[in-house]
């Protein structure tokens, strides 16, 4: 297996505080600063804020919090979990990562997504109707500014460029498509030679094997290089596996039960929740010895050199999710590694 890297990611959920009352979205942000600065200290490689739009997740700037990160720290890479590539535009998007690769000396990256969360497309003006053409011809564009130089690019869904200067100037970051179940976008990552970032958020992670192979598959026919396959799951992290699952069940019930009003799943029960966490669910809760013991079988399972845990969830405490990223970074990565070498 290729060297692996570890990251936490979050779509900066809004906390509560000891007394169970929300935190304002301020209060929120600043919190998320906080958290992706511990990340760093206990020696993670990767933070990543995914783009949202609503009251309870309002991380529609990710990339400034992303760069108030990114002064405080030294090591860890920082990127997008996902960008909503096909409501934003990609020039804009290249030059806001750009600017982020150099205020953190080339520790940015960027995992681009169609977006399973729609806000963002009535919110910008976009047609549902457009969702695939919208992010195919801007995946090509992003590719191609990636490239650098002078671009020349005509579209469909945005003005033509032609000989067209695109600053600031920086070395290449890593680019990584999200896929949550299209083999559609399996192949059009290997396409452009993007990274995999396979978002496996219930049922067995297993099923996506196939996605793993189709990557491989695809990037040989391409004529490219190996290129890193990732996994983005949610989790929690405690002192023991009843505690973790204690703390985040009440959350998990009531954001997914919201969620599957708009988007269709189905509302949690006790049952469903304990499938979820054990062997055979997509949720990494427990104890740093249960959950790093799941990562390490799901990660040889799909070939995976990369995993990043969707830590926090609507509800929980700033406390509890730093606690979380301390478990995680000094007790669960370690134990991955040593089951993976």
């Amino acid at each position: 297996m290729s060297t692996t890297t570890f990251g936490l990611d979050t779509f900066g959920d809004v906390t509560q505080d000891a007394s169970g009352t929300p935190l304002t979205h301020a209060q929120t942000i600043r919190n998320l600063v906080e958290q992706g600065v511990l990340a760093d200290q206990v020696g993670l490689d990767f933070f990543g804020i995914g783009e949202h739009h609503t009251p309870d997740m309002p991380l529609s700037a990710a990339d400034v919090v992303l760069a108030a990160i990114a002064a405080r720290t030294s090591s860890i890479h920082l990127g997008s979990a996902v960008t909503v590539l096909s409501s934003d535009d990609p020039v804009r998007v290249y030059q806001r990562f750009s600017t982020l690769n150099a205020l953190s000396d080339g520790r940015a990256e960027v995992i681009l997504g169609r977006g399973s969360s729609v806000d963002s497309f009535p919110l910008f003006g976009f047609d549902l109707a457009d969702y695939e053409d919208l992010f195919e011809e801007k995946t090509h564009l992003f590719a191609e500014l990636l490239k650098g130089g002078k671009i020349t690019w005509e579209g469909k869904t945005r003005a033509a460029l032609h000989e067209q200067d695109v600053v600031p100037y920086t070395e290449p970051f890593p680019t990584w498509i999200g896929v949550g179940g299209s083999p559609q976008s399996v192949v059009r990552a290997a396409s452009y030679g993007f990274s995999l970032m396979l978002a496996i958020i219930g049922g067995h992670p297993a099923r996506f094997a196939p996605f793993s192979e189709l990557y491989k598959h695809a990037l040989e026919k391409f004529g490219r290089d190996p290129l890193p396959i990732g996994i983005h799951s949610p989790g929690h992290v405690a002192e023991t596996d009843e505690q973790a699952r204690e703390e985040f069940w009440p959350h998990y019930l009531d954001v997914i039960g919201r969620l599957g009003k708009t988007r269709g799943f189905a509302t949690p029960t006790p049952e469903s929740y304990a499938h979820e966490v054990g062997p055979h669910g997509a949720l990494f809760v427990g104890s740093p010895e249960t959950v790093a013991e799941k990562m390490a079988r799901t990660m040889k399972k799909l070939d995976a050199s990369r995993f990043d845990l969707k830590y926090g969830i609507g509800g929980l405490s700033h406390e509890s999710l730093l606690r979380t990223i301390e478990l995680y970074g000094t007790k669960v990565v370690p134990l991955v590694r040593d089951m993976l070498a």
